[in-house]
């Protein structure tokens, strides 16, 4: 199995949780935040859905500078909105990784805020890293819910709402 076809396996993977995870997202909620220096829930389902498109722009460009293409998050009204922007994003991600070649793995790829440096890695570790930013921050998200009392779906396994004591 090349990298390509491992990146590719392991979205579609993630993708099943994330899709039902998102799926109930409250809308009448988006405004909460478990803490002050966290996000707010709206804002954190946003960026869940949006990572598998990460994949398109790190193999399409060089870097993503922050001073230039300042962050306009999707709104959406409706949980169905979200889902939908997710699979936009997803289908994205799993087409440029389909076009892509091993060798655009090993160019950089740089992330910064026009002189302030963030990092500069390989495409193939910032394709890893936003693989891992989904996994971490639909974490995240399965946290808010639980503590707004939404019974979360299991991710590798049942969650404690999938099994019967």
């Amino acid at each position: 199995m090349t990298q390509l076809e491992a990146f590719q396996k392991e979205l579609e993977t993630e993708a099943v949780t994330t899709r039902k995870m998102l799926a109930i997202v409250p809308i009448e909620k988006s405004d909460w935040a478990p803490h002050e220096k966290s996000m707010v829930l709206k804002k954190l389902a946003v960026h869940v859905a949006e990572l598998p498109g990460w994949i398109q722009m790190v193999l399409n460009t060089s870097e993503l500078d922050f001073s230039k293409n300042p962050y306009q998050p999707v709104e959406y009204k409706t949980a169905t909105e979200l889902v939908n922007y997710f699979e936009k994003c997803l289908e994205e991600g799993k087409s440029a990784l389909l076009k892509a070649t091993e060798s655009q793995l090993e160019e950089s790829w740089t992330l910064r805020d026009g002189a302030t440096v963030y990092s500069t890695d390989s495409k193939r570790d910032v394709i890893r890293m936003s693989l891992s930013q989904i996994i971490h921050h639909r974490a995240q998200l399965g946290v808010y819910l639980r503590l707004l009392n939404i019974p979360i779906p299991g991710s590798y396994g049942p969650s404690a709402d999938d099994m019967s004591f």
